[in-house]
């Protein structure tokens, strides 16, 4: 079965970049996902190769499995909620304690078509990644669209996050 259609070309264009640009430098990576439902491990394994650098993926859709899998702290999501900076940067920290991997990339989000709120708007996305021993990169983003474009639009966003914090350190 051919996949090379699965997912736009611009996700397969950043995965295929990313995966490059981590075994250039040896470096293993982990997802951990919650929005996207693991879209963004499986546009990555799409790639021929992948297993080389592609160490796991966490799909952490519920808040129990954010804090069992990850160790999201239940202060913060009690305080700041599932989709919050917050709770992105310590899936982040999770995945890369719990993994050993160098590189982990994190998101978490609403993609509707429910479960907005004026504060937290459908297509509202908090996108982090980090490498270990490093700073963890973050950016909140909105994406207009149906459910299927916001989670495309977030695994791009994340693809080409994490393909920017590992270009960007030696």
């Amino acid at each position: 079965m051919n996949l090379t259609g699965t997912f736009p070309p611009a996700c397969t264009r950043l995965a295929k970049a990313l995966l490059d640009a981590c075994s250039a430098k040896d470096l293993r990576l982990a997802t951990a996902e919650s929005c996207t439902g693991g879209l963004i491990v499986g546009c990555l394994t799409e790639i021929a190769g992948s297993s080389s650098v592609v160490d796991r993926g966490y799909v952490t859709y519920d808040d129990r499995a954010k804090v069992e899998m990850l160790g999201v702290g239940t202060y913060t999501l009690a305080r700041h909620g599932a989709v919050s900076e917050t709770t992105a940067r310590q899936m982040v920290s999770g995945a890369l304690a719990r993994s050993g991997c160098d590189i982990a990339l994190a998101v978490t989000g609403i993609a509707g078509p429910g479960g907005g709120s004026e504060a937290k708007p459908v297509g509202l996305v908090h996108v982090a990644a980090g490498r270990r021993g490093g700073s963890i990169r973050y950016q909140q983003r909105l994406f207009p669209g149906d459910r299927s474009a916001i989670r495309l639009a977030t695994v791009e966003a994340a693809l080409a996050l994490a393909l920017d914090l590992v270009e960007g350190e030696p």
